[in-house]
């Protein structure tokens, strides 16, 4: 039976005995392990020292003439706490299996031992070290997706970051929903590259830019000479994407005839080219998005049922942006950094003002148009600090302004109070940088008394042990 173990992965023994250390050797290598060796102590530390890559698994005795396997162990470990660590011993005892245990040691073999179990466990060990990493790698790229593709704090996009996670290995299909630009292709993105496929290829194909004519060959390809024009043979879509991920991207365009294709192609795995006679299998990850209702659409004959519950296996479904406003400022910080650096200008963020703009404009293009309008600042912007003059009119005017969109019912409800606190807070705020702090000019401006001026200060916590204006309202 051929090993398994990969050659490059390589093992450090170290025994003193020299019949027992060559033993081993042989055992190992013929496992398929690249084998290095100690015949004590001090050699094996200055080899997991000066190896260039740290030994994934270490085979040490415990009790050797130049010192101990404990201090090989603790070596291992500040080396690489990835490391696993097996130590054998004659003289096994409770005391010393609980204290090698405690250290980091992966497990405790007594002598005489048995080659093929030993074997077995080293082999075990070597599978622990590769999914501790592996999950490490993953929360890594998982990490590293949230600062760069996907980012907010809110529950919404907490919850998709989970279900990213949750789903990231599984095979099954996905179908992502949301309003257009809301970020439907990144979250894809995010599922591809948390993903054991993400080293394969991630593809992208948009089933309403495409004409009907050009979309079967484009997903499923074509053979030489299968229609006019038809003069190399094309592999398409799936099969270019093998072993990787698909993106459909608004699959509720996708034709009826193309409906009734993809559908075979979920079901049974494989493909057929136009003018192939053959069927030919793949590996690919399907993933759908929509801006469509597509319930709607079932229901109306558009679409077809059984096409819709293979797509909706796994649903994600994004929120738009003016439903977790308090993602807005970490968004727009993440954008002008991005295009401060492409741009080479030195912009450091944006004033209060601009913020409370920002996160009081309805955005209906979403996360896409709020990327458009940091960049747009950043290339107009006079100094480092965006102000809201920076952006269009239709953001100037979003603050505070009667029937604006701070009093828009979002989907999932609101606190009415909070709501409420929030708009005086923010228009008692405006009146009074507009006024330079003299709250009577403020009071003036939102057509209430000084004393009620004082009051509503006093009650949201905004200045209230401030001494009053030197002009003061009669009232």
């Amino acid at each position: 039976m051929a090993s398994l173990v990969p050659p490059t992965v390589k093992l450090l023994i170290v025994e003193d005995e020299p019949g027992l250390r060559q033993m081993l050797e042989i055992l190992f290598r013929r496992e398929g392990y690249a084998v290095v060796s100690a015949p004590g102590c001090r050699a094996a530390l200055e080899a997991i020292s000066q190896h260039p890559q740290p030994f994934p698994v270490v085979l040490s005795d415990l009790a050797m003439p130049d010192g101990s396997g404990m201090e090989v162990l603790a070596a291992a470990k500040a080396r690489n706490p990835a490391t696993e660590v097996i130590l054998i011993t004659a003289h096994s005892t409770v005391e010393n299996a609980i204290g090698a245990m405690r250290s980091g040691a992966y497990d405790f073999v007594a002598k005489p031992f048995d080659a093929a179990e030993l074997a077995i466990l080293v082999g075990k060990a070597l599978e622990k070290q590769e999914l501790s990493l592996e999950n490490r790698r993953l929360r890594a790229r998982v990490s590293e997706l949230r600062e760069t593709d996907l980012l907010g704090r809110s529950a919404a996009m907490r919850g998709v970051f989970e279900l990213v996670q949750r789903i990231a290995n599984m095979r099954t299909t996905v179908l992502i929903t949301g309003e257009s630009g809301s970020g439907k292709e990144r979250v894809a993105r995010a599922v591809h590259n948390a993903s054991d496929r993400r080293e394969k290829p991630f593809l992208v194909v948009n089933c309403e830019a495409l004409p009907e004519a050009l979309m079967e060959s484009e997903l499923f390809g074509h053979e030489k000479g299968a229609f006019t024009g038809a003069q190399s043979k094309h592999l398409g879509l799936f099969r270019e994407a093998n072993g990787g991920t698909v993106l459909l991207d608004e699959v509720g365009e996708l034709p009826a005839n193309l409906q009734v294709k993809l559908l075979r192609v979920l079901q049974e795995r494989s493909v057929r080219a136009v003018g192939a006679t053959q069927e030919t299998p793949i590996d690919v990850r399907v993933l759908a998005a929509t801006n469509r209702d597509v319930e709607s659409a079932v229901s109306a004959g558009k679409f077809r049922q059984d096409l819709y519950y293979r797509l909706n296996v796994i649903r994600i479904a994004l929120p738009p942006l003016r439903d977790r406003r308090e993602d807005i400022p970490m968004l727009a910080e993440r954008f002008v950094r991005r295009f401060a650096d492409e741009m080479g200008k030195e912009v450091a963020g944006f004033t209060p003002d601009a913020i409370r703009g920002l996160q009081a404009y309805s955005f209906p293009g979403n996360v896409r148009e709020l990327e458009n309008m940091i960049e747009r600042a950043v290339a107009l912007a006079g100094s480092n600090i965006i102000g809201l003059g920076d952006f269009p009119q239709e953001l100037s005017g979003s603050v505070g302004a009667p029937g604006g969109t701070l009093l828009e019912l979002p989907e999932s409800g609101c606190n009415l109070d909070e709501v409420v606190n929030e708009v005086e807070r923010r228009l008692l705020t405006a009146a009074l940088e507009r006024t330079g702090g003299v709250r009577t000019a403020a009071a003036k401006l939102l057509g209430i008394s000084f004393r009620s001026m004082r009051y509503r200060l006093a009650k949201l916590g905004l200045g209230d042990d401030e001494p009053d204006d030197p002009e003061r309202d009669p009232h």
